[in-house]
Parts: C-alpha cells; sequence; structure tokens
C-alpha cells in the first residue's frame, strides 16, 4: 500500500477556537496473521520515515484540497453548534457485501480500498481519519466524529454531531462494485441511531427519521428494495423526563445470508449503549487543560485522577484519559487505540481478534453524552460476561440516562442463550441504582431480534 501524506482537521467541540490544519502520516503497512499495524504514529518507527514521502503531487494537492472545503464546514458547524450544542448522538450505517467466495483477493474484500476511496467517503460525510489501527480480521479507525470499521465483507461507519451519514451510501456502494475481479455486491443495510438532543441542527437527509428512510430507500440497489425491509422506532413510553428512543432501518435481499464468517450458527450480537448526564467528575477527565491551570474536582479517590489530562497530543492525551477513567480495563486483551479531542471530547476503538468495541465521549455539561459499542458471541463467552461489561461501563460513567439496544439472530440455537439477557441485565444495573423504565422488543428481518432498554438513575 502507497505510503499517503495529507492534511487533515482536528476536530474541535464548540468551546474550542477554530481549528487547525495537522499533518497525519498513515505508515504502509502489510497484513499477516500474528501482526497489527497501527497508525499514525511515525515516531515509533523512525527507519520508515524516508520512505513515506512517496506520494505523487497531484495526491497531495487532492488531499490539501479537500481538507479546506472541511476546514470551511467545520467553521460552518462551530458557528451552527454554538447555537445550541455539540450532538453527541450518534448515527451509524451497517452494510454487507457478497462476492466470489472462490476468488482469493474477496479473502481481503472491502479491505482493499486504498485510503483515497475511504477518504472520498468521509469527505460526502463530513469528517476525516485521525488515527487507524488493524489486524488479520478487519481494520478500524478513529474518526473526526467517530469510528469506521472494515471487514472483508462488511463495513460499519459511525458519526455524531452534524455529519451527513447517509450520503456514505452510494460511494461505498461504488468502490466496493468496482474492485478487482468483479467487485463486492451490497446484500443487506442496517441503520440505527438514538434520539437527537438538538435535532433542529441535523442538516439533510437526517433532518427526521421519514427523511432518513427516504433518502436510504432512494440510494439502495433494486435487489435489496425488492427483498426484505423494514423501519421501526422503538419508544419509552413510560419515560416523561427523555426522549430516547431507538430508531432502525433494514433491508436485505432476497438470497441473503445473515451469516458472519468468524461467529458460528450466526451467534453474533451488537450491543449499542447511549448515555445522557454522565456524572460530572468523571465528564472533566476528557477535558484538556494547560498544566500551569490544572483542575482539581471533589470527590472520594485519589486526588491525582481528578486532575484534567493536560494537553499533549490526541494520541498520547487519549492513552491518559483512557488510563485514568478505567477505560482501559473492560477488556484488558484488546488493542487500543484512542485519541482526545481539544479543548475537550474523547474517542476510543478496541480490537479483539475478530471483536471491536467502540466508546465515545461528548462531556461538555449541560448535554454531556458518552456511547459505548460492541459485537461478540455467546459462543465464545457467557451471558455474564456481557452483563459483567455492560455493568462497568455503568460503573466508569455513572449516566442520569442509559439506554441499551442488543440486536442478535433469534434461530434455535440463539434463542435459549439470549432470551434471559436483557433481564440479567437489567438486574445488575438495579444493583447500580439505575431503574429500568421501559422494554421493547422488535423482530427485523431474516429472524433478527432487537430488543431495546432505557434506565434513569433517580438522583438525577
Amino acid at each position: 500500500m502507497l505510503a499517503i501524506i495529507t492534511l487533515l482537521v482536528p476536530p474541535t467541540q464548540p468551546a474550542c477556537p477554530l481549528p487547525t490544519l495537522f499533518c497525519l502520516i498513515f505508515i504502509p503497512y502489510k497484513f499477516c496473521c500474528d501482526s497489527h499495524f497501527s497508525c499514525p504514529l511515525p515516531h515509533s518507527r523512525p527507519s520508515q520515515l524516508p520512505s513515506l514521502i512517496s506520494c505523487s503531487l497531484s495526491q497531495l494537492q487532492k488531499s490539501i484540497s479537500r481538507s479546506y472545503t472541511i476546514l470551511l464546514i467545520h467553521i460552518y458547524h462551530l458557528v451552527e453548534m454554538a447555537v445550541s450544542g455539540f450532538e453527541g448522538f450518534e448515527k451509524r450505517l451497517e452494510l454487507h457485501f457478497s462476492g466470489d467466495e472462490y476468488d482469493p483477493v474477496h479473502q481481503m474484500g472491502l479491505r482493499l480500498l486504498d485510503f483515497e476511496s475511504l477518504d472520498e467517503v468521509l469527505h460526502e460525510v463530513q469528517c476525516t481519519v485521525v488515527s487507524a489501527v488493524g489486524n488479520r480480521f478487519f481494520d478500524a479507525y478513529v474518526l473526526s466524529e467517530s469510528s469506521l470499521f472494515v471487514y472483508p465483507k462488511k463495513i460499519i461507519i459511525k458519526t455524531c454531531g452534524t455529519t451527513q451519514l447517509l450520503k456514505s451510501i452510494r460511494p461505498l456502494i461504488h468502490h466496493a462494485n468496482n474492485l478487482l475481479m468483479g467487485g463486492l455486491h451490497l446484500t443487506a443495510c442496517k441503520y440505527t441511531r438514538g434520539s437527537f438532543i438538538f435535532p433542529e441542527s441535523q442538516p439533510f437527509p437526517h433532518a427526521s427519521f421519514d427523511e432518513e428512510v427516504h433518502y436510504i430507500e432512494k440510494k439502495l440497489p433494486s435487489n435489496l428494495l425488492l427483498g426484505h425491509k423494514k423501519a421501526t422506532i422503538m419508544p419509552s413510553t413510560k419515560i416523561t423526563s427523555t426522549s430516547h428512543a431507538w430508531h432502525v432501518f433494514a433491508a436485505a435481499s432476497l438470497d441473503h445470508e445473515y451469516y458472519d464468517q468468524w461467529f458460528p450458527l450466526s451467534a453474533a450480537h451488537t450491543i449499542e449503549v447511549c448515555m445522557t448526564q454522565i456524572d460530572q467528575v468523571m465528564a472533566r477527565k476528557f477535558f484538556q487543560h494547560p498544566p500551569s491551570l490544572p483542575v482539581l474536582l471533589q470527590g472520594d479517590h485519589d486526588q491525582e485522577e481528578h486532575l484534567a489530562v493536560p494537553p499533549s497530543g490526541g494520541l498520547s492525551a487519549g492513552r491518559k484519559m483512557t488510563e485514568i477513567t478505567g477505560i482501559g480495563n473492560l477488556n484488558p486483551n484488546a488493542l487500543i487505540c484512542d485519541f482526545a479531542f481539544d479543548p475537550c471530547g474523547y474517542s476510543m476503538n478496541a480490537m479483539d481478534g475478530h471483536k471491536y468495541s467502540t466508546i465515545h465521549v461528548t462531556p461538555e455539561d449541560g448535554y454531556s453524552y458518552a456511547s459505548f459499542e460492541c459485537v461478540g458471541s455467546l459462543h465464545e463467552g457467557s451471558k455474564e460476561d456481557v452483563v459483567k461489561v455492560l455493568s462497568k461501563v455503568a460503573r466508569i460513567f455513572r449516566p442520569g440516562t442509559m439506554s441499551i439496544a442488543i440486536s442478535y439472530n433469534n434461530d434455535d440455537h440463539n434463542y435459549c442463550k439470549y432470551h434471559d439477557l436483557w433481564v440479567l441485565v437489567a438486574n445488575e444495573l438495579r444493583r447500580l441504582g439505575l431503574k429500568r423504565q421501559s422494554y421493547t422488543s422488535d423482530h427485523l428481518l431474516l429472524d433478527e431480534i432487537v430488543t431495546f432498554q432505557i434506565f434513569t438513575c433517580h438522583g438525577k
């Protein structure tokens, strides 16, 4: 893979000064079974630096042009968000593809997309890559607004703020179709999100769920529109103090098999957690402050843990935030790629074999928000493992409101494994002071079940 040098815009929160440009160097990497790549970390590989400056002048000029366009977009969004606040709730798009299973090229599949192609997709969404990590199973990118995960036959994009996520559908399909040896073809699409804190700030096509559904249907190929399709909103009818709800659109072609090669018997689950009103002491740990002006917060822990992270660059500050908040203990076996934003905010992707987890934090008081997402399988773990992780997440952020959506395939093998999982989760969170306010379950496509629960803390 050719090295790419591009100018990117570091994301900022509304309180930030205007963003400045910085140079991100992507190191060429080689995929192999027992190694990882990580970028941007040029300081860890000094011997490779001379070979990095190998991109063509035209590529550099194109990158610079895009970067200034994104800079203008960020300035516009800063003005817009100053009226309200930064939108923490993410939009999530998951696309599944198929191709010739006997073609060795397709063993890499979507991972063969070069960075320039991914950059074109993200340009449509209005975000950029700030760091990346990969292993032999998939690649994970931390974005200026959340995350991107690329598997051989599956791609997941999750973006917050006022990004236009759904504009990535057409370019992703185009680039997948034009891969070597016949390309890959879309067979399934799934879009999910919570309820925006500032819905009036969302641009087209995200002004409403109806608008989103209509836009998706216009962009999908006919084989999906003629297949299985469903759009639903899972409301929280018992809650009056919050508008939390779960929006889901799913479509699949008639010949789509919801099967993941890494999870036997299709026993994969996806857990998406959204939290608002996160604990103020914890929220301050996601701020960067000048070393001469440390912020000491009140609490019952060691004083050192209450010091906000001094500014030291997105990667190093991100690692410090991962350490002092306890996020690194969620899965000690995972390879973590973390990033801190200036003056506040945090993103993290973690890789554990073929599984990922991701966390994003918007810590500003008044609209604080944190999210946690992970994929896994009960064939590789137990229901107790899932409950333990969600308990750790709740203990870290101590939210006022916490919603949990769990998606899984409801075949004969999985029913006994998953049917009481949400009960165990509710019982554990009750011990932590979070009372379940609503529970909803819905049947999506091809035996996929989604359960949605909302919990509130009476102390907030």
